[in-house]
């Protein structure tokens, strides 16, 4: 297939990047042996802009898209987070490739007003829409226009590239890397848990409480040297849904602690991701796998081995171009075992 990717590719961060669900979907593209081509929405319109004035250039950015799908010609068109792209050019995109499939993927939460809007508005123009939340809170999105589906956060093997559940000579016994604080009140019981294992282990939250945020080679590092993740999302509760942490630390065989609302319990094996009720439970299962290292390796192990044979790349990739453009599923996807072809709910 040939497929064009719009979305956020952080060129002009030159490697400080944080880590891209839209690069792994790139690359597991690629792997898949599809032609590809990428359209950096926020980059473009910067580099077209007078005086690299960003907002002076969506316009041209615009024109700049139209100009690669008449060249390109794509099967597919993949329109990630690239708020800048309107509906009218998408529409015009359906103009110029009429045979072509439009597809637009949403990694954001459903607990932010404004990302509920983007996904209906995107509904409007596109054959399917994919979501990082569980394809039963998407209901109130069904019969606006494209077939609704849920997607996961992936592992790309040359990412998450550690194996951290092999290791015991770790310096960080916990990590939590942050530095959002809009819709969410996750850094008081953060502070608190901090307080209360002050003394037991050597807990790193970059991004809070003084300590600067990593990004690139910086985070890499800090979870190079970490046997233990928290996974708190902003908001908790929503089915499946998770912050792309999830997989990060899964992937890099770091033992994750994550809230039991969004029920990963029902996506992910036995013995793998630890659920906590609450902020007692939180803690006291904190201290027993701190104080239980060979447990915490056999949890990480089992997290780490599913992401990367049934969470990764390319079958994350695979699914979406399938699922887009109506193609039999050619693997028994885990995530969309709840689902029909057409993204209807069994």
């Amino acid at each position: 297939m040939r497929v064009l990717h719009i979305a956020y590719q952080q060129l002009r961060r030159y490697g400080q990047t944080r880590v891209s669900w839209a690069q792994k979907l790139s690359f597991g593209l690629i792997k898949n042996d599809h032609y590809l081509q990428t359209f950096s929405d926020r980059d473009i319109a910067a580099f077209e802009a007078p005086l690299g004035i960003r907002d002076l250039g969506v316009g041209k950015a615009n024109k700049r898209l139209l100009e690669m799908v008449d060249a390109m010609e794509p099967d597919l068109v993949i329109a990630g987070h690239c708020d800048m792209i309107s509906n009218d050019t998408l529409r015009e995109v359906k103009k110029l490739a009429p045979n072509c499939f439009i597809a637009h993927c949403n990694n954001d939460p459903l607990f932010v007003p404004s990302n509920v809007e983007r996904i209906a508005s995107r509904a409007s123009v596109s054959d399917a829409i994919f979501v990082s939340t569980g394809r039963r809170e998407l209901k109130q999105f069904e019969g606006i226009g494209a077939r609704l589906y849920h997607m996961p956060n992936p592992v790309e093997a040359s990412v998450e590239v550690l194996d951290n559940s092999r290791k015991t000579d770790l310096p960080i016994d916990l990590l939590f890397c942050s530095n959002a604080t809009k819709f969410t009140q996750r850094l008081e019981m953060v502070g608190r848990i901090k307080e209360a294992v002050k003394d037991q282990m050597n807990f790193k939250t970059y991004g809070s409480f003084g300590e600067a945020p990593v990004w690139g080679r910086d985070y890499d590092r800090a979870l190079a040297e970490t046997k233990m993740g928290l996974n708190l999302n902003r908001q908790e509760g929503d089915y499946w849904y998770s912050s792309a942490r999830m997989a990060q630390l899964a992937g890099n065989g770091i033992l994750q602690f994550t809230h039991s609302g969004p029920r990963f319990d029902e996506l992910l094996p036995e013995e793998s991701a630890v659920y906590f009720n609450d902020e007692d439970d939180l803690l006291a299962k904190i201290r027993e796998f701190h104080f239980d290292d060979a447990k915490r390796q056999h949890w990480a192990s089992r997290a780490r081995q599913f992401y990367h044979q049934e969470m990764n790349s390319r079958l994350y990739a695979q699914y979406i171009v399938e699922a887009s453009m109506g193609i039999p599923f050619s693997h028994d996807y885990v995530w969309a075992r709840d689902i029909h072809l057409d993204g209807s709910m069994k």
